[in-house]
């Protein structure tokens, strides 16, 4: 007799679970622990991702609604009291070394970018995430504000958070990634925007052989040391420079190339700086417009992942929903790339958190459009009183 699962099984499955339990130990997430284990945690805190609960409670009573399909998914029961002392105690490192296993499976599938050239394609940034102060009281930000900071590298193979780190609100932007081993190889392409200009790491990165692009300071000291030819549509110059500042020539003793691009659509000139001299500047020009798509990328969690609105007030709770979440984020990812499914990432969550208990296979419920999905729900029970 074949067994058929609940769409939530099939998600968990997807899951490490070797490496799960690896991270548990490693971190002493079931010392101690008699019932709701660090596996059970993360069942119900992602079950509070997908279908977008806004508290315990929620929790609680969603999960005992379904409790008569609970038997494969190893969940013996949840409690909100319970369920918040795991959040606030049980190390968060745990579920992101889980973000960082889906992530190893998900690079296998994704595609590579829309540009020519065959260098990897990174955008760096960060977003701020606002916290209540009086609720937060670790988080300060400013007198009467609190936030934390997420950092990512944004790769554009796949669309995939190669990277994060979450700091406090306070951290800047460069001042994190200069602190940070950042999964770079040799040749990549990194964009940044002009937070992110400090002249020692872009230097590093180029002794690094890794390009990057951004855009220059408009109290940028500099010598021009040689020109390229101007072509392509916007292109108004192409120069190589080298920096003059007495500061800036230390920390930056190479020459670079500046771009100064009219964009029609802005009515505004954008003034660029590569270390990469071999891209035409066009190509330049897109590298950093592409940029945007990790502005988006920011959005869409905000938008549809639970990581505005907490479960817990401690740091740790904090933590773990994020990397929770971020798992959950990764999740729809690989389903979207190994199914090869058409639609958004966004028509995808909508429609497991619609089917998420029952008891069909990924495959029945995303080969089939929206009208005929009523043919592969659940299958009325039997012997209900009117």
């Amino acid at each position: 007799m074949n067994r058929v699962y609940t769409i939530f099984a099939e998600l968990l499955k997807l899951c490490p679970r070797y490496e799960f339990e690896k991270a548990t130990e490693r971190y002493g997430g079931n010392r101690y622990v008699k019932t709701f284990t660090t596996w059970q945690q993360y069942i119900a805190v992602l079950y509070s991702q997908i279908t977008l609960k806004d508290s315990l409670r929620d929790i609680e009573t969603g999960l005992g609604t379904q409790s008569g399909r609970w038997h494969h998914l190893g969940l013996k029961g949840v409690h909100r009291s319970t369920l918040s002392d795991a959040n606030t105690k049980r190390d968060y490192r745990i579920f992101e070394d889980m973000f960082y296993h889906l992530l190893a499976r998900c690079r296998d599938l994704t595609p590579r970018h829309r540009f020519r050239f065959s260098n990897p394609l990174y955008s760096i940034d960060a977003t701020t995430i606002d916290l209540c102060l009086s609720v937060f009281p670790w988080a300060r930000f400013k007198r009467a504000k609190g936030a934390i900071k997420m950092h990512c590298l944004y790769d554009h193979s796949g669309s995939l958070p190669s990277f994060l780190t979450v700091t406090d609100g306070k951290r800047h932007d460069v001042t994190e990634v200069k602190n940070v081993d950042l999964p770079l190889s040799p040749d990549s392409i990194v964009s940044v925007d002009k937070a992110y200009i400090d002249y020692a790491w872009l230097h590093s990165l180029d002794a690094g052989r890794i390009w990057f692009v951004t855009r220059a300071k408009s109290n940028i000291d500099y010598a021009v040391t040689g020109q390229h030819p101007v072509g392509g549509r916007g292109i108004i110059s192409d120069e190589r420079i080298s920096l003059t500042g007495q500061r800036t020539r230390d920390k930056y003793p190479r020459d670079l190339r500046l771009i100064r691009f009219y964009d029609e659509k802005r009515k505004k000139t954008l003034v660029f700086l590569t270390n990469n001299f071999r891209l035409a500047a066009t190509t330049i020009a897109r590298i950093y417009k592409s940029r945007w798509q990790i502005e988006l990328f920011f959005k869409w969690i905000k938008q549809n992942l639970k990581i505005k609105s907490f479960l817990g007030t401690s740091r740790n709770a904090v933590m773990t929903q994020i990397w929770v979440a971020m798992c959950y984020y990764l999740l729809l990812t690989y389903i979207k790339y190994q199914t090869r499914y058409a639609c958004s990432l966004l028509q995808l969550s909508r429609i497991i958190r619609e089917t998420l208990f029952d008891r069909k296979s990924l495959v029945d419920i995303l080969t089939v459009t929206p009208e005929h999905m009523a043919a592969v729900r659940n299958e009325a029970l039997q012997g209900t009183l009117f």
